[in-house]
């Protein structure tokens, strides 16, 4: 039987570049094709609407395999990333317990921060484990991280593996500077040496933190987290090698804690750049062997976009956040509980984080293809693209002396923080957006009562100590707190929709409307719609409104604006829902409060918070 070598659509003529784009400007009727359908990325480059195989013809990141020099598409041939659940307990007795039953239910990663750094503690944490089959990461106050990982070491090897153990101890002198902006006393040339000394009998031990999931909950965007990142671990490498240390032993003790952000493909692009660029750095300190130039990356979902009202929406967002490192191709992933920005996690909680994990690898089996984005128009162009400019920023490190120097100058803490003040800006004028806080509230939910006080306590390092560094506000505090004194508040503003006229105009004005003031917290009276202005404002008055927002069209506004101006005489406050024609003339007559799409949110019910709250 003869073999049937039609492809699929060759009847078809093949269409061009273009003719696509020709047919593109003829459907937007002289709308410019840049700024209707090209996105401007916060990253500093442009993304189109559509990708072709000649956007991809010319980028080399598509000559290589997975497991092979760049690692552009991964350091393994298989995709089995580590789930690892970060341990909370009191005492080193009850974090083993909750160890054991995580890893009964599926956690093969462990993270746990140890207080009293001594040989009994340790021992007591690791009773029962597997360590040839668990990873153990490790973090305590830094003073004491040399001493935790010699511990460590010296237990993995008392139980027979130091050949198959992974795992880590976090040790980052420049926590405080990032953090707090204060200078820490330990050197990082005495202090990593001896830390890598103290590992050395454990191969698979790294002890050389990249902590850059502080810059994703700092605010900082993509390309920042992973330019300074780049910058973090080559400073590593030069004030080691300089040192003395070979470059392959000093790679070899390097892990990345990266952080997830909720941009989905571009994060996924992320974290192939990542691998590929520190593939080409390392190689620029002549290892010996090519294995020294894989990363080695965790991945922890963001807590920066997370939020305490509609906290079930933060399972959503963790989950595709969660996707985006396992498609990539991370080594290991935490999710972040949902309940974190409000309580210590519960039981309920971190299960739900571990499950999402297995849900992707037993349902979804993400764990079964290599880095299935390769070979994407779009995954590839933005993976070089994201590479083009954290490069850029890290060569931009590199020129004012390296990592190290730019943190003493406080460059790095003051780009994080404006690139943090720009998204809360954006946030407020909801350019940027969070589902159930600044957009589609749940004007029924109170959270006050869920809150509760989680202060992390001082370990007697200075950790803690108050400074001028990378200020960890997330994204939905400024309207949380909005919220909350609204919650505190001896009386709950109600905000009375006067619908009336244009029926598509009044209902689509009072659903904004309704979605505007919800985001504080207030009352919304929404109602079909009434015959004359007067019967909206006698209803008004009676139902007790503190706000009444009038929902037309704009050409209607100038006729029942006014009236219903003079009928409420200041009794409430009034607003106008749009940004009409007429809107000097209803200023000339006292009118004030207009709201539309191009208010800044935030300060607008800021301003009626400090008006109508008592």
């Amino acid at each position: 039987m003869a073999e049937n070598k039609e492809k699929l659509f060759e009847m078809f003529p093949p269409v061009s570049a273009e003719e696509w784009r020709a047919k593109v400007d003829v459907d937007l009727k002289g709308v410019p094709f840049e700024k209707k359908l090209v996105w401007r990325t916060s990253e500093g480059f442009n993304v189109q609407p559509m990708y072709r195989r000649e956007d991809i013809a010319s980028l080399t990141t598509t000559d290589s395999l997975p497991g092979e020099f760049p690692y552009v598409r991964g350091t393994r041939c298989n995709n089995e990333w580590l789930i690892r659940q970060e341990i909370i307990a009191e005492t080193p007795a009850e974090a083993n317990e909750k160890a054991l039953a995580a890893i009964e239910r599926g956690a093969t990663s462990l993270g746990w921060h140890i207080s009293d750094v001594n040989a009994d503690a340790l021992a007591e944490f690791l009773k029962g484990i597997d360590l040839t089959k668990t990873e153990i990461n490790l973090s305590c106050c830094m003073r004491k991280a040399v001493e935790l990982a010699g511990l460590l070491a010296q237990a993995v090897v008392a139980a027979g593996a130091a050949k198959d153990f992974r795992g880590s101890v976090k040790f980052n002198p420049w926590k405080r500077e990032l953090k707090h902006g204060s200078k820490s006393p330990l050197n990082p040339v005495e202090a990593g040496k001896a830390i890598i000394e103290a590992s050395l009998p454990v191969q698979g031990l790294r002890v050389l933190s990249v902590d850059s999931e502080i810059f994703t909950n700092g605010g900082a965007y993509i390309y920042q987290e992973l330019g300074y990142a780049l910058s973090w671990g080559a400073q590593w490498l030069t004030l080691l090698t300089e040192a003395g240390l070979p470059a392959d032993l000093v790679a070899s003790k390097i892990k990345f804690d990266m952080g997830i952000s909720t941009n989905y493909f571009m994060e996924l692009a992320k974290f192939r750049a990542a691998r590929m660029l520190w593939a080409q750095i390392v190689e620029q300190y002549n290892p010996a062997e090519p294995e020294a130039c894989k990363m080695m990356a965790h991945a922890t979902t963001s807590k920066y976009n997370q939020t305490i009202y509609d906290a079930h929406v933060n399972l959503l967002r963790s989950q595709t956040e969660a996707m985006s490192a396992a498609l990539a191709g991370v080594d290991s992933i935490t999710v972040t509980p949902f309940d974190v920005p409000f309580k210590t996690p519960d039981e309920f909680s971190e299960r739900i984080a571990r499950n999402q994990q297995l849900l992707l690898k037993e349902e979804s089996h993400l764990d079964k293809v290599v880095d299935p984005a390769g070979g994407s128009y779009y995954i590839e162009t933005l993976t070089v693209s994201i590479a083009q400019e954290a490069w850029k920023l890290f060569l931009s490190v590199e020129e004012q002396g390296g990592f190290a120097t730019a943190l003493a100058a406080g460059s790095i803490q003051a780009a994080v923080n404006e690139s943090n003040e720009k998204r809360h800006a954006d946030m407020a004028r909801r350019k940027e957006i969070l589902l159930g806080t600044n957009q589609y509230p749940n004007i029924n939910e109170f959270a006050a009562e869920k809150i509760e006080k989680n202060e992390n306590g001082s370990c007697g390092c200075g950790c803690h100590e108050e400074g001028t560094g990378i200020a960890a506000t997330r994204l939905a505090s400024d309207f949380e707190q909005l919220r909350l004194a609204t919650e505190h508040a001896s009386n709950r503003p109600k905000v009375f929709m006067l619908t009336i006229g244009n029926l598509a105009m009044r209902l689509a004005r009072s659903q904004f409307s309704g979605n505007f003031f919800g985001c504080a917290g207030y009352e919304i009276i929404d109602n079909n719609g009434f015959p004359t202005v007067k019967d909206g404002v006698d209803a008004a008055l009676a139902a007790g409104a503190d706000i009444v927002v009038l929902c037309s069209s704009d050409d209607e506004y100038a006729e029942f604006a006014p009236e219903a101006w003079d009928l409420l005489k200041g009794k409430t406050e009034f607003v106008v829902a749009g940004a009409p024609a007429c809107t000097d003339d209803l200023k000339a007559l006292g009118i004030e409060n207009f709201i539309h799409v191009r208010s800044n949110v935030l300060d607008t019910l800021r301003s009626f918070n400090a008006k109508l709250l008592k």
